[in-house]
């Protein structure tokens, strides 16, 4: 068995590289850390993985990974350990680590058909959202709630930064995601293809009034905004209707990605009544 043992080398500091955005944008990969983001990529997407690393430990502990990469025709790089953490942006890889071809999809193919095969009826439009934590998380939230896809605005955090792709837990490659392009024609689309646009924002409606009016079970794009400023005057009064997530206690506010999962959740569950 070869073992790549060098922490120094080309390879593994070419690797390292993609934790930085221009390596990404030049090479178009992106860095896949951890079993389940692997073993989901391995499972779902296969044919994006270019090259996958793991110390001969981490391939004991998860057979499947081993036997997925196998069917799938992926050989598989043993490294020790220092040189998956040499490789890796995370503290705790967990013995493995995949390099994989972006593919972002198009805000054209997402409004085209929903995940059920018809009209899309569940969209997340993210502007300016620049904490991957956040992005990745709401990702996640979205698969879980069934909503047919993300985009991101050019103006939000990079798809691929590798906190996003792990705060996504493997969501990335089951749900399809749109970056880069501007809100105003985002909007544009996603009327034209017959959904409503709410705004979450402070300032709106109660999202309990939204849903006890028929509101939430119509077809839906949520337009989430910017962590500390929210959605400008001029992104709120783009969209169809303002909605805000009411407080009952004393916190403050709440932060993006949890008050994203609760919107989401609320069309979900209205939209199968």
């Amino acid at each position: 068995m070869t073992l790549l043992d060098s922490p120094r080398s080309p390879r593994v500091r070419g690797v390292a590289k993609l934790a930085k955005r221009d390596a990404r944008s030049e090479t178009g990969l992106f860095l896949l850390e951890g079993p389940q983001a692997v073993a989901e990529a391995l499972t779902y997407r296969p044919e994006l993985v270019v090259e996958l690393f793991a110390t001969p430990t981490a391939l004991e502990r998860y057979p499947d990974i081993a036997a997925a990469a196998s069917d799938a025709g992926i050989d598989i790089e043993f490294c020790t350990e220092q040189v998956i953490d040499s490789m890796a942006d995370t503290v705790t890889p967990q013995g493995f680590i995949a390099v994989c071809q972006q593919f972002p999809t198009s805000v054209k193919q997402i409004l085209r058909s929903g995940a059920d095969g018809g009209a899309p009826r569940l969209i997340v439009i993210l502007e300016e959202v620049r904490d991957p934590g956040n992005a990745g998380t709401i990702i996640r939230a979205a698969d879980a709630a069934g909503a047919d896809g993300v985009i991101l605005t050019g103006r939000s955090v990079d798809l691929f930064n590798p906190k996003v792709v792990r705060s996504t837990t493997g969501s990335l490659f089951h749900i399809p995601v749109a970056v880069g392009v501007d809100l105003e024609t985002v909007l544009e689309k996603t009327r034209a293809a017959g959904l409503q646009v709410l705004a979450a924002d402070i300032k709106g409606s109660s999202l309990l009034s939204a849903r006890t009016d028929g509101v939430l079970a119509r077809p839906t794009a949520w337009l989430f905004g910017n962590e500390a400023r929210g959605l400008s005057d001029e992104n709120v009064a783009a969209a169809d209707q303002t909605i805000s997530v009411p407080i009952y206690g004393h916190a403050e506010s709440m932060n993006l990605a949890t008050a994203a999962s609760v919107c989401l959740y609320e069309s979900a569950f209205s939209q199968r009544m």
